[in-house]
C-alpha cells in the first residue's frame, strides 16, 4: 500500500516537472520526463510493485538470492582458475601431447647428415658474425638535440 502511494506521488511529480519543461518550450525534454514519470505508475498497475514488496520482505526469497549469489561467485571463480591454467581440460591435454610430439626422441643427439647445403651451414666452433652496423644517425641527432 505504501509502495503504491510512493510510486503514484513520484509519477505525479514527474508529470508536473514535464509540464514545467513544456511551458519553457523544451518539448523533447518534457516528453522524456513524462515517459519516465509514467513508469512507476505502470509498474503499480501491472502488479510488479506488489510482487517486489512481497519478495523484499520474504525470508525465503532472500535465501534464494543468497544461493544465486553463491552460485555466481563459484562460477566466476572457476572461470578465473580456468583462464589462469590456459583453457579446458581437453585443451590442456592437446597442448601437452603437442609438446611431447614437437621434439623427436633422438633430437638431443646432433645430426651430422648432409641435409644442409654448404652455403647455409656454419662451422659449430665459430659464432655467427655480427650483423652489419645499422645507421643510427637519426637517433643520434635526436639525442644531441635533447642534450643527451
Amino acid at each position: 500500500m505504501i509502495a503504491e502511494t510512493v510510486c503514484s506521488a513520484v509519477s505525479a511529480a514527474g508529470l508536473g516537472i514535464a509540464a514545467v519543461s513544456a511551458y519553457r518550450k523544451r518539448f523533447l525534454a518534457a516528453a522524456r520526463i513524462a515517459a519516465y514519470s509514467l513508469v512507476p505508475i505502470g509498474l503499480v498497475l501491472t502488479g510488479v510493485v506488489g510482487w517486489a514488496a512481497d519478495t523484499a520482505f520474504s525470508l525465503k526469497a532472500w535465501v534464494g538470492f543468497g544461493v544465486l549469489g553463491a552460485a555466481w561467485l563459484i562460477f566466476l571463480g572457476t572461470r578465473a582458475v580456468e583462464r589462469r591454467r590456459g583453457g579446458t581440460r581437453a585443451e590442456r591435454k592437446a597442448a601437452k601431447a603437442a609438446r611431447r610430439e614437437a621434439v623427436a626422441p633422438a633430437a638431443s643427439a646432433p645430426s651430422l647428415g648432409t641435409g644442409a647445403s654448404s652455403a647455409t651451414a656454419r662451422p659449430a666452433g665459430k659464432p655467427q658474425a655480427a650483423a652489419p652496423a645499422e645507421d643510427f644517425s637519426d637517433i643520434e641527432a635526436i639525442l644531441k638535440k635533447h642534450g643527451i
